[in-house]
């Protein structure tokens, strides 16, 4: 495989995480004697531009089908954040009536909603359908397709180029970044702008956040690359954010080359910081098992020591990133009783590979555990503000990643 921004040859391996089903496919009760799909999640970086990026085995329709179950809006700390960019950038950007907005991987219209109730115009685009008509229930337009440079062009041709485009979480999840740049070069009016976030590079390593690998993450971007990406493809980025969403994000505002937006000296900052990390040097990469195996370790030591000592341990948020961590442990039902999660799309079902029950978490005081392991680690505070009003209080939490944290 070669890398799929610059084409060098991958010869580094970043991380091998072992063969695990795809983090997204739940399974029903009546799929559970059947056998799963596994692919090799393995992440290489390229020694040309330092691109961290999966070894791909099988195409995104695998991962992206009309039964994805992530919906955006079951996270309040999620649509609070998504409120908030909405009510910043209508401001700083003077966007009204006469706008045109565009969200690529608009999911169930957690954010567009927001455009719509301000009556700017808005157009989704979102590849599951499961997420699309959700959000057409709620009059957000949307069209259900990959985005990539030839969509750009339908849209041009169906609705006109944008003034204000976004992209939340979706950078990381395309096999071509370079078609997929070229797209929004494309759909971008000569003064449009606009807006990637995605989980920063910089952040997975310094953290050890391995369990936001998975097969529907492609990439795992640094801000340097995402300089190098937009050049190469008719963009120039002007400003960027750190952001702490998904346990530390960035947020970037690009335009067209000619477009006249003045450039902050936050990218030079931001930039620096990835560089004294050694971003640019081959052998930052190189320890970065030794540190995911420790955590393992201690996780599976944690698990049996409450087994053998009769402690009834559960798990909250049937998360993408638990299930990374639960099937590179090697960890089953034996260990976790259950995971409870808020989403509908979810409870009744299992997670992939380890095959645990999913439930509402209005079964969780029946059950009252000693421990709940919180998964999603990103949004802990919101879990634990929720669940410590109706738990004993002798239930203990606990987060894995970065590091086996107990708390109460």
């Amino acid at each position: 495989m070669n890398c799929r921004y610059c084409n060098a040859e991958l010869c580094n391996l970043f991380i091998d995480l072992g063969a695990q089903p795809p983090s997204n496919a739940y399974l029903t009760n009546a799929m559970l004697n059947q056998t799963e799909l596994y692919f090799p999640l393995k992440l290489y970086v390229c020694d040309k531009c330092f691109l961290v990026q999966t070894q791909d085995f099988t195409d995104r329709e695998t991962f992206f089908n009309s039964e994805y179950a992530y919906f955006s809006s079951t996270s309040t700390t999620w649509l609070q954040h998504a409120k908030e960019f909405t009510k910043t950038v209508i401001n700083r950007f003077s966007l009204n009536e006469e706008s045109f907005v565009i969200e690529i991987a608009s999911n169930d219209g957690y954010l567009l909603k927001n455009f719509l109730a301000d009556n700017i115009p808005s157009l989704g685009i979102e590849p599951t359908a499961s997420t699309a008509n959700v959000a057409k229930e709620r009059g957000i337009d949307t069209i259900v397709d990959f985005f990539g440079y030839d969509l750009s062009k339908k849209v041009i041709s169906d609705y006109k180029k944008a003034d204000f485009l976004i992209g939340k979480n979706v950078y990381a999840h395309v096999p071509d970044i370079n078609d997929f740049t070229k797209g929004i070069e494309h759909m971008l009016n000569d003064r449009g702008v606009v807006s990637l976030e995605f989980p920063h590079l910089y952040n997975l390593i310094k953290y050890n956040q391995f369990d936001t690998i998975y097969h529907e993450h492609y990439s795992y971007i640094s801000l340097n690359l995402v300089l190098q990406i937009f050049k190469k493809n008719g963009l120039r980025v002007f400003d960027a954010q750190e952001i702490p969403t998904h346990g530390g994000s960035l947020r970037v505002f690009g335009c067209k080359v000619s477009a006249e937006y003045e450039t902050s000296g936050a990218i030079s900052k931001i930039l620096k910081n990835e560089e004294r990390l050694g971003l640019k040097k081959i052998n930052t990469y190189t320890n970065f098992h030794e540190k995911v195996f420790e955590i393992k370790l201690r996780f599976l030591k944690f698990l049996v020591d409450a087994k053998i000592n009769n402690k009834i341990v559960v798990g909250y948020g049937a998360a993408a990133k638990g299930n990374t961590l639960l099937n590179f442990s090697g960890i089953k039902k034996d260990l976790i009783s259950c995971v409870f999660d808020a989403a509908n799309s979810k409870q009744g079902k299992f997670l992939p590979g380890s095959q645990i029950p999913i439930l509402d978490p209005e079964q969780i005081k029946k059950i009252d555990p000693d421990y709940v392991i919180i998964f999603p680690w990103n949004i802990k505070e919101e879990i634990f503000t929720n669940l410590s009003k109706i738990l004993n209080k002798r239930t203990k939490f606990v987060t894995v990643v970065p590091e086996l944290e107990i708390f109460s």
